[in-house]
């Protein structure tokens, strides 16, 4: 028969040891010994993999998953970034930081979702939850809450009622086992909750959904110690004092992972950005410093805006200052526009903002920054009604971008008919001289 032991394994090389030490005596590493269940059969073999004793199977003979059979969360943003919904047995983590609004998409999915939801709170007592659902205006009747911590009872409440549609468990870290003596929040607490978790939703067929908290670096125990163990990592951004939510999925197994969905925080909780153009887009019709362009984000294309503002210094270093791009991205550009435009911002303190709180990563945006300083520098508008699509490089070039047609289409169907691309001008300077009002 069977029988559990604990060791502690290192996780760069993977050498056991019976106890814990600050430094693997084999590879020398800090801080890498994590406490594991090992079983050991009656003839003392280690067992540590699932499903040992099993006879190979042909892949032909293997019947493929139904992708009809999603359940829909009635949440079109969330059913946009899962693949068009959440499948049978689906092991999903949702990641981020703490207070960003986890905890409230749960509650969302759950009032909409056809079926009976078991909520195990592990953070929060249940008069919290029901407050918070009575503020978001959720009655709750098919929501049972579960106050527990221990993973193996969690586990057995939920095979004992096992007509549940979907489970979630807030949060992970919080989730512990007797069978190790480490504490909640460990590296071995939690991957081993959430190995049981995921084991329990592939035999049983019910989803369940965890929750994971990240810092600002995402080091945490969590979601980075438990990505391979998941089928679904679904990301959740956004500054706790903006609107602005965005999720994305980093992992799926069961569908794309460049597809991003929008919400709004509101008192009343998520709401879904079904046109987030208009939320990005500011009102900087007409005045200077302004410039629209058209990113991605997954295949979605969206309209931003761009903010610039240029003032004189009498500092030796100039200031150049970035919210929402990559602050050496704004160095590299103002470099071409003093060299290859001819503007001369040596003595100009350059700030740059992205309007709505979005981040911008692509080089897609160069043209835009680029033209919204420029704007701001001789301070006169950019024509009415323009977008600016284009990557600008070293030599003051524009260069083409991916999925150009999708971007023009989207600039284009919300009113803005000047297009300014490579396909109009070759150079950052001729986009300047034909672009902004009376240059």
């Amino acid at each position: 028969m069977a029988r559990s032991s604990t060791q502690f394994v290192c996780q760069q090389c993977g050498v056991n040891s019976p106890k814990w030490s600050g430094q693997c005596s084999s590879c020398k590493a800090w801080n890498s010994l994590v406490e594991t269940v090992v079983e050991k059969t009656s003839r003392g073999r280690t067992n540590g993999a699932r499903g040992m004793g099993k006879e190979p199977i042909k892949l032909s003979s293997v019947k493929s998953a139904d992708h009809s059979k999603r359940l829909q969360t009635r949440i079109g943003e969330l059913d946009r970034v899962l693949g068009g919904g959440i499948l049978p047995g689906m092991a999903t983590l949702i990641a981020g930081e703490p207070g960003i609004g986890k905890s409230t998409l749960l509650l969302q999915i759950a009032a909409k979702i056809k079926g009976k939801v078991l909520y195990v709170a592990g953070e929060e007592s249940t008069t919290q939850i029901a407050n918070r659902a009575r503020r978001l205006g959720i009655k709750g009747s098919n929501i049972e809450v579960l106050e527990d911590t221990n993973v193996d009872s969690v586990v057995e409440q939920a095979s004992q009622m096992s007509d549940f549609s979907l489970i979630f468990v807030d949060s992970i870290q919080t989730m512990t086992t007797s069978d190790l003596s480490g504490m909640a929040g460990s590296i071995g607490q939690v991957r081993e909750a959430a190995g049981r978790l995921t084991s329990f939703a592939k035999q049983t067929g019910i989803p369940v959904f965890m929750v994971g908290h990240v810092t600002k670096v995402g080091s945490i125990a969590g979601p980075r110690v438990l990505e391979h163990m998941v089928d679904t990592v679904l990301w959740f951004e956004g500054d706790r004092n903006d609107l602005l939510r965005i999720l994305r999925a980093i992992k799926n197994r069961f569908g794309a992972t460049d597809e991003v969905g929008v919400f709004s925080m509101e008192e009343k909780g998520l709401h879904e950005v079904r046109n987030p153009s208009k939320l990005f887009l500011g009102e900087g019709k007409g005045i200077s410093g302004s410039c629209v362009t058209a990113v991605l984000e997954g295949t979605r294309p969206m309209l931003v805006e761009l903010q610039a503002l240029v003032v004189p210094t009498k500092l030796a270093y100039p200031k150049r200052s970035a919210s929402g791009i990559d602050s050496r991205r704004l160095e590299l550009i103002v470099a071409v526009l003093s060299r290859r435009a001819g503007i001369p911002l040596w003595d100009f303190d350059v700030f740059v903002n992205v309007a709505g709180g979005i981040k911008v990563t692509e080089p897609v945006a160069d043209l835009a920054i680029s033209l919204a300083i420029a704007s701001a520098f001789y301070d006169k508008p950019l024509l009415p009604k323009s977008a600016a699509v284009g990557e600008v490089g070293l030599l003051g070039e524009i260069r083409e971008v991916s999925q150009m047609d999708n971007r023009i289409k989207e600039a284009r169907r919300l009113g803005f008919t000047n297009a300014i691309t490579k396909r109009e001008v070759k150079t950052i300077g001729q986009a300047i001289k034909k672009f902004i009002s009376n240059k």
